[in-house]
């Protein structure tokens, strides 16, 4: 990637930043949108459902160890989302923006409808269909509280839906994120730069401490369940979004960037375990992440801008949050593990999953989702009128 624009005097991403932070750095307008990273989500989101397929062994023979190969470390699209989290917080919050208590409400009227309802359908299916064990008092509202990864108990972290521990991350990341970026922004493009390979290294480095100094049995909730364990993905994303907005990203375009991506997802399959979940990924998914917004920023192609993919970035948190609910209720209703023939077995179970997974999630999204969240945020507008 060229260090010059057209121009030959400004670094890429100059021009966008300064119409975003404005001549002093104050917010002049509300940040440019970058509709690739919404697209982006659903390619993220179909990763773990894959991932989900391939446990759940729809396919035998050829067809299952060729999804077992393409798709046994799909859940490193939850890498992505922790990595793309960072970025769009920190996009999306001008320079100069305040308010950390209006920051937590709004993240809470984002997630925690479609997590509550999510939570109701696994407790209908615990009970009625017996997808699932009965949850105990404490692990039940460690889920409602989004702590449930916190805790070193698979009655914990993969209770009722099992895909929410990731919310329990996401909440801890929310409740940093305020704390953090207005002294980083401090200390500039330089500080950002310091942060993004500091949280590199944190990452590449964590599964060698946890080989040396966790017993096994804990080393994979240590590596991938628990929170404080992913926050460095979390504080790469932020850094990223501020080098682009800054201008001062050097990485490699979309075309480079998506073979960087592959390249880590592929050797991650073929990596010892501890490596798996987000050391071969990691380098691959933010250069694409900070590729995919340099692109809209300037107008370049990208196969994620157009309206369908848009679309379904849009459902995607929906889409997460209820197709392993999905997968189970057929495992219940039918089988587990049944690993059919591709035609027409299959095909026709991973399809059906997948179709129901999208109308919920398109349902989700509509019912829940979005009038959950104007609903909140109205009735904390009201509450604040009426203190005023």
């Amino acid at each position: 990637m060229s260090t010059t624009d057209l121009t030959g005097l400004e670094p890429p991403g100059a021009r966008e930043a300064r119409a975003i932070a404005g001549p002093s750095g104050a917010e002049s307008r509300r940040p440019v949108s970058l509709p690739s990273l919404t697209g982006l989500r659903w390619t993220a989101a179909l990763m773990v459902f894959f991932y989900h397929v391939h446990v759940v062994e729809y396919f035998g023979g050829r067809v299952g160890d060729t999804l077992n190969y393409a798709f046994a470390v799909g859940n490193t699209g939850v890498s992505f989302f922790f990595i793309l989290s960072g970025f769009v917080l920190a996009w999306s919050s001008p320079p100069g923006s305040r308010g950390i208590v209006k920051f937590w409400r709004r993240r809470f009227a984002r997630v925690y409808p479609l997590h509550l309802v999510t939570l109701g359908f696994a407790l209908l299916m615990a009970y009625c269909l017996a997808a699932g064990n009965k949850p105990l008092e404490r692990p039940l509202l460690a889920n409602i509280f989004l702590v449930q990864s916190w805790v070193h108990d698979e009655n914990f972290f993969q209770g009722l839906n099992p895909v929410s521990w990731s919310l329990a991350c996401e909440a801890f990341f929310y409740f940093l994120f305020p704390l953090l970026i207005r002294p980083l922004r401090a200390l500039g493009w330089r500080g950002a730069a310091v942060l993004a390979l500091a949280s590199v290294v944190a990452v590449l480095s964590l599964p060698t401490l946890v080989d040396h100094y966790v017993h096994p049995v804990d080393a994979i909730w240590a590596i991938y369940y628990f929170p404080l364990a992913r926050v460095p993905e979390f504080l790469l994303g932020i850094a990223l979004a501020e080098l682009v907005r800054e201008g001062r990203w050097r990485g490699p375009g979309l075309t480079v960037s998506v073979g960087l991506t592959l390249a880590g997802y592929f050797l991650s399959s073929q990596a010892d375990y501890a490596y798996r979940f987000t050391a071969c990924t990691l380098v691959g998914f933010a250069a694409l992440i900070a590729a995919a917004a340099q692109a809209d920023l300037r107008g370049e192609p990208s196969p994620w801008r157009g309206k369908l993919s848009v679309k379904l970035g849009e459902i995607s948190f929906a889409f997460y949050m209820v197709h392993i609910l999905v997968i189970r209720t057929g495992e219940t209703l039918w089988r587990s593990h049944p690993k059919l023939p591709w035609w027409p077995g299959g095909l026709l179970a991973a399809g059906t999953a997948f179709a129901v997974s999208l109308a919920l999630a398109w349902a989700l999204h509509v019912c829940v989702e979005n009038p959950g969240r104007k609903l909140l945020l109205r009735s904390w507008g009201r509450k604040k009128r009426a203190h005023a």
